[in-house]
């Protein structure tokens, strides 16, 4: 099977933890383990977040109080290189040494009248105590808005339109590559009035990146790896509910009713919704990293299909 695999940037660098590099490889490091145990008899494409990283990036570019912080698109960039670069060492590790690696930069082209620019809702970077995120928005000119018990920067995250390196990553798959790619979401990018590619700040959701690239490749399986097990309706709530299977047409109407959270779960279902209506067979599945395996064999997690 031909599978596109969505790992979390909160995945790679855990809430709570010291963003450090060492603390990132350890976390990838565990993710690999988890993939290469799908790797055998099957093309394997690799896609992540990296709102952790790029926020960092951030925090430590403003730091230089005599140099502008870099924009958001080439801060994205680097993030991409970073990770894909502990990817493929760490996995690399675990596979034959005759399977072929490639990360690729992704420029995936959006809209800059996109509704998100007006209204930014991605985190990025670090958990901040409210009074913390408050001076902060002040001094940098930030958008805020509270996750969880604390708070994190929020910015722009439009829809992805077209991924412009599809043509690479399908001829590296043909080679018997395993390809990293559509980082972070990808670099979010525009044609300007002359029709000149721009960066943009923003951050593109990756499990919609995720979805595009998947339909692109023709991929037969969409796996977007989270921190549960299963999607839940009623979550929390004394009649919560975990879901095994789960038909698009269902998973429609749980959204209407507002059973999945903005900026967590909601962009999963429904990019899990999206891939599995774009061609009949196609499976996508959402569940916890380390049972990957056991999703794809149906063992466990919640798939998404047509009726």
């Amino acid at each position: 099977m031909r599978i596109v695999i969505a790992l979390g940037g909160n995945a790679l660098l855990r809430r709570g933890e010291p963003l450090t590099a060492e603390n990132q490889r350890q976390n990838v490091r565990i993710a690999c383990e988890q993939i290469a145990k799908i790797y055998p008899n099957n093309e394997l494409v690799i896609a992540h977040g990296n709102g952790p990283q790029v926020g960092l990036l951030a925090l430590q570019g403003a730091a230089y109080k005599d140099v502008p912080t870099y924009p958001l698109d080439v801060l994205g960039a680097e993030s991409v290189g970073m990770i894909g670069y502990m990817i493929q060492q760490e996995l690399g590790n675990l596979v034959p040494f005759e399977v072929p690696f490639a990360t690729l930069l992704s420029q995936v082209e959006v809209d800059i009248n996109d509704p998100a620019f007006k209204n930014p809702t991605k985190p990025i970077g670090p958990v901040y105590t409210k009074e913390e995120a408050e001076r902060l928005a002040k001094e940098k000119n930030w958008s805020i808005a509270q996750d969880g018990d604390k708070y994190r920067r929020v910015v722009p995250s439009p829809l992805p339109k077209r991924i412009f390196e599809i043509r690479p990553v399908k001829w590296l798959l043909e080679k018997g590559s395993i390809v990293i790619c559509a980082g972070g979401g990808g670099i979010p990018t525009y044609y300007d009035e002359h029709h000149n590619l721009q960066g943009v700040e923003a951050v593109i959701d990756k499990d919609f990146a995720s979805e595009l690239l998947a339909e692109n490749l023709d991929a037969d399986f969409l796996i977007i790896l989270t921190a549960v097990e299963k999607v839940a309706i009623n979550f929390g709530k004394p009649e919560e509910k975990w879901l095994d299977d789960l038909e698009t047409e269902e998973a429609r109407k749980y959204i209407k009713e507002g059973h999945f959270a903005p900026g967590s779960m909601l962009p999963k279902v429904q990019a899990a919704v999206k891939f599995a209506e774009s061609k009949p067979g196609r499976t996508a599945l959402i569940t916890l990293l380390e049972k990957a395996k056991d999703g794809i064999q149906g063992k466990t997690g919640t798939h998404i299909h047509l009726a």
